[in-house]
Parts: structure tokens; C-alpha cells; sequence
């Protein structure tokens, strides 16, 4: 660039690209790891639940499953949104829509007469777009066919813990969106000093204090 202040431009733009792309990483590295937990309580609810279950286990057994659903749905759905760290990043945007949507769902259960979990009382709040649920309806669910109530349970359990599943998988998109932030960081890392030649200092990058959270969780877990 022959125009100084240009240039200046382009390193403060490269500054801040260096930190968004490391919280970035920290970030959605946390929700990759909160996904593999969603597996696991996926198929810990279809482990836990058969023809044998008491009703009130079968009612328990739910409302675990919707309580770490929502601990982590509250928790990226924040991030996703507005100044959050991971506003914008398709991967995480997908991973959210992709879990909601296999709980909402309505062919689950379809072989034994119901439509998803929602005729077993568990929904998703449009706006909140937490879990809700209705025991009434399970309850009711359960004294009618309760067979086809498990059933519906347990398919729903193995499709979750598949679509959690292929979130993480090797050339899906968590992975790929890690792997280019990481390429991004590398880069600038290995070439600061020759872009700082030409470029100049630039300013250094203004964080939020998201940012500077999810860059001082970067630095303490990957920085050497």
C-alpha cells in the first residue's frame, strides 16, 4: 500500500482479526465440547429408558435430559447473538438449529402413533427456544401406550445423539470452521513481523468484554 494511512488501516484491521479469530477458537473448541456432552446425554436418556422403566424414572430421566439441553442452549444461544463471540459463525448457528430441530422433530415415534416428543409434552419455546415440558401429556402418554411412549423416547434418543454426532465429525462443520480460525492465527503468527514492516503497528485491537473473556480463555489454554 503506498498510502501510509492505508496501511495503518490494514494492520489495525489485521490486529483485530488476530483476536477475534483466538476468541473465536476458544469459543466454539467450548461449544464442540458442549456438543459431545449432548451426545452423550442423548444416548445416556435412550440408555436409561426401556419397556421396563417405572414412570416416574421415564419422567426423570426427560426432565434430566431437558435440563442439560437447556444449560447449553441458554449458554451458545447467547453467543450466537448480537456482540456475542460467535455472532455470525455459521457453524454454530447450525449447531443450534440442528439440535432443536431434532427435538422438535415429528416423525419420531411415527410407527407407534405419535408425532414426535411433542405428544409426550416436550417442546421448544419460540422464543426463549429452551425446552419446555408438559408432564400431562407424558403422563398421559404413558397410561395410554406406554410401549409406543418408549419407543418414541428411544428413537428419539439415537437420532439426537447421531445429529450431536456429526456436528463434531471429522470435515463437519465445527471442525472445519476450527480448523480455518486456526490457519487464520497461524498465519498471523508466523508473519507479524514482516507484516508489521510494511504495514506499521495499526492499533491494537478493541475487545468487548465477551471478546476478552473467550481471548483470555485462548491464551490460557493453547498460548506457550
Amino acid at each position: 500500500l503506498f498510502d501510509p494511512e492505508s496501511a495503518f488501516t490494514m494492520m489495525s484491521r489485521i490486529n483485530s482479526l488476530d483476536v477475534t479469530c483466538q476468541a473465536q477458537f476458544s469459543e466454539l473448541s467450548e461449544m464442540k465440547a458442549a456438543v459431545s456432552e449432548m451426545k452423550e446425554a442423548g444416548q445416556t436418556l435412550g440408555d436409561a429408558v426401556d419397556s421396563t422403566s417405572e414412570n416416574a424414572a421415564i419422567t426423570s430421566q426427560l426432565q434430566t435430559f431437558v435440563s442439560k439441553y437447556n444449560e447449553w442452549a441458554a449458554e451458545f444461544e447467547a453467543t450466537v447473538k448480537g456482540d456475542g463471540v460467535l455472532a455470525g459463525t455459521q457453524a454454530a448457528d447450525i449447531s443450534l438449529y440442528e439440535l432443536r430441530q431434532s427435538i422438535e422433530n415429528r416423525f419420531n415415534g411415527a410407527l407407534d402413533g405419535f408425532r414426535g416428543l411433542a405428544d409426550l409434552g416436550l417442546t421448544i419455546d419460540p422464543t426463549t427456544r429452551l425446552a419446555a415440558r408438559d408432564t400431562s401429556k407424558l403422563d398421559s402418554a404413558l397410561a395410554t401406550n406406554k410401549a409406543g411412549a418408549v419407543n418414541t423416547i428411544d428413537e428419539f434418543s439415537a437420532n439426537f445423539a447421531k445429529s450431536a454426532g456429526l456436528l463434531t465429525s471429522a470435515s463437519n462443520f465445527i471442525p472445519n470452521r476450527l480448523a480455518n480460525l486456526d490457519r487464520v492465527i497461524d498465519y498471523i503468527s508466523e508473519n507479524k513481523t514482516s507484516l508489521q514492516a510494511e504495514f506499521g503497528l495499526g492499533d491494537p485491537a478493541k475487545t468487548s468484554d465477551k471478546v476478552a473473556n473467550a481471548l483470555a480463555a485462548y491464551n490460557a489454554t493453547y498460548s506457550t
